[in-house]
């Protein structure tokens, strides 16, 4: 009888190591995170000022492809200014752009909003031509690179359109726009704009 209790103490002593191990092993291999209570542990990112840098007057050199999702490689190019603005207070800022080159004359503006419960932004834009607004491209920045994204129509197509900031320093940035008609499997770069700082924040008059 002796002897059947203690095989039955061994069986339970091997199941619970069994059933112990993983959970031990697991957590040796999953890294600590910080206490609830340390400090930082709780703080959302505030992305108000993400586009701060970029208040102030810039050279714009723009690259544009001629016809997008059509297999061309054929590109122009534009020179100008952009000029950048904080409104409601730095809630938002608007973006005033103006290059000419071989192919002509563009005049866009650009208004960002910013949203503080998705802490994410708005990105919406409008040619002089147009007068109205597209479909506005929703982000944020991670890692001082910004991601936007949206889904529109193109020549009669849903596609999937991607806005990246990057490149980022005190006296330049760059900008991509890019169409996806894959559902963002494949993207195919369509504007490329660099900007150098012409003037800073105090020079802009706002």
């Amino acid at each position: 009888m002796q002897a059947c209790d203690a095989f039955r103490h061994r069986l339970l002593a091997w199941g619970l190591a069994l059933v112990l191990l993983p959970h031990a092993a697991l957590a040796q291999r999953r890294p600590a995170g910080p206490p609830a209570n340390a400090p930082g542990a709780n703080i959302v990112r505030d992305g108000q000022h993400d586009f701060d840098f970029e208040i102030g007057t810039w050279k714009t050199q723009l690259r544009r492809l001629v016809r997008p999702l059509a297999g061309s490689d054929e590109w122009v190019e534009y020179q100008g200014s952009s000029v950048v603005r904080k409104v409601w207070n730095g809630r938002a800022n608007l973006v005033e752009l103006s290059v000419d080159g071989a192919a002509g004359h563009i005049e866009a503006l650009a208004l960002r909003l910013y949203n503080p419960e998705s802490r994410q932004w708005s990105l919406n834009f409008s040619s002089l031509p147009s007068g109205t607004m597209n479909p506005a491209l929703s982000g944020e920045f991670r890692n001082g690179r910004g991601e936007f994204f949206s889904q529109e129509t193109f020549r009669g197509r849903a596609i999937l359109v991607r806005f990246v900031v990057s490149q980022i320093s005190p006296d330049s940035c760059r900008f991509e726009q890019a169409f996806s008609e894959d559902g963002g499997k494949t993207w195919e770069t369509n504007w490329i704009a660099t900007d150098t700082r012409s003037k800073g924040p105090a020079e802009t008059g706002r």
